[in-house]
């Protein structure tokens, strides 16, 4: 094993080359991958073709690793298959709202640690994803914002994410939305290890103590800031690639694509290790 490791930018992203399924088996890459990802954010293996038990094996050595629910993969229930094509997935109908930058879980308790994807089939037209880094738009505000923003919080509900798709939902809609769980954040994550996150995104609805409109214009204006060229990485999936993100940091969203695409992508989820103060 001799990767070639090289930055995408200076806020964002680093690639992986010359790796293939057996190496990502071995605490090196483990430990290799953990230490890219505090420094960079998101990696990615090009041309990785990681198999779906070895993908297995890595995700756990990098962390707990979340059982899919149902409609997972029949022979190892920690991968979801990630498709729109419902024969491949029970949750092929839910996909649509992943156009939106997001981050994974910040309904949850705690949020997701990291995110594995990686590439069985692509796109023809679209299907690209790309990441943007909340740690680097944080540090690159001025001062007095940087102040500001750690006053207020922020409401997180499916509401919030599903109205970005159904501007005008029904009563009934509006109704099944509202059932599920809503979670007050702070607009400014400090993790334990004195890292400062944004956390913002398609669930990001109110901010305590503004009304809706403003609270929603206030919270545009900090995804447009934080999704600027400078923070963001656009990756063009070739089948075989592996990616790997740090959920924490990173806002990430899924380029449109067809509904009838081939587009499949195999996943893993590590579970959240610190929760948010």
């Amino acid at each position: 094993m001799n990767p070639t490791i090289t930055p995408l930018s200076e806020s964002i992203g680093v690639q992986v080359d010359g790796l293939t399924s057996s190496d990502f088996v071995t605490i090196a890459t483990a430990e290799l991958c953990k230490q890219l990802l505090a420094e960079h954010g998101v990696i990615v293996y090009r041309q990785a073709h990681i198999n779906d038990a070895d993908l297995v094996t890595f995700s756990r050595l990098l962390g707990e690793v979340v059982v899919a629910p149902a409609g997972g993969h029949p022979d190892f229930p920690e991968i979801s298959p990630v498709t729109m094509d419902p024969t491949k997935s029970a949750l092929a109908g839910l996909r649509r709202s992943t156009i939106f930058w997001h981050t994974d879980g910040l309904i949850d308790e705690v949020p997701q640690k990291a995110t594995l994807l990686t590439a069985r089939e692509v796109a023809d037209d679209g299907g690209d994803t790309e990441f943007a880094n909340t740690y680097a738009a944080f540090d690159a505000l001025p001062a007095d914002k940087k102040a500001e923003y750690e006053n207020y919080r922020v409401i997180h509900s499916v509401a919030a994410s599903q109205l970005l798709l159904y501007p005008d939902p029904s009563p009934e809609q509006r109704e099944k939305w509202d059932r599920a769980p809503s979670r007050e954040h702070p607009l400014v994550w400090q993790h334990r290890d004195g890292r400062k996150s944004l956390l913002i995104g398609a669930t990001a609805g109110d901010i305590v103590g503004m009304d809706h409109a403003q609270g929603r214009a206030f919270l545009d204006d900090i995804l447009d800031w934080s999704t600027q060229s400078q923070f963001v990485l656009h990756h063009q999936w070739a089948v075989g690639d592996l990616v790997v993100w740090d959920n924490t940091g990173m806002l990430h969203r899924a380029i449109p694509y067809e509904p009838t695409s081939r587009r499949l992508m195999h996943r893993t989820t590590l579970v959240g290790e610190e929760a948010i103060a």
